[in-house]
């Protein structure tokens, strides 16, 4: 899945986001080279964007490869984001978000882009 496609599917469903996401993580993982990340999401959710251009940027660094350019262009969230939503894990995701995702005030845990 290309970061078009999964922007596409997260724009259209913004409730479940999630698992359009994660196939998005997957397949870059699986293939840097081959997932086209060269154009900004626009799904008209500002906590979606922020948290696919932190995305992008945290799975380039974790391949090696340069994040594009528009990855700065995109604002931080209005509200802090505890992707979570659980209350007792807040916490733990302020100490455990990634630089990547925290700079755009989204807070995760440290095995959010992992599968089970």
């Amino acid at each position: 899945m290309i970061l078009s496609e999964a922007e596409t599917a997260m724009r259209r469903d913004p409730e479940h986001w999630l698992i359009p996401f994660m196939d998005f993580v997957d397949d870059f993982r699986r293939s840097p080279h081959a997932v086209n990340i060269d154009q900004a999401p626009t799904t008209g959710s500002g906590r979606l964007d922020a948290l696919l251009a932190s995305t992008v940027e945290y799975l380039c660094r974790e391949q090696g490869c340069p994040a594009p350019a528009w990855v700065s262009t995109v604002p931080s969230c209005a509200e802090p984001w505890f992707v979570s939503g659980v209350e007792n894990l807040k916490a733990m995701a302020l100490a455990a978000s990634p630089v990547d995702f925290r700079k755009r005030k989204i807070f995760v845990l440290e095995n959010f882009l992992s599968r089970v």
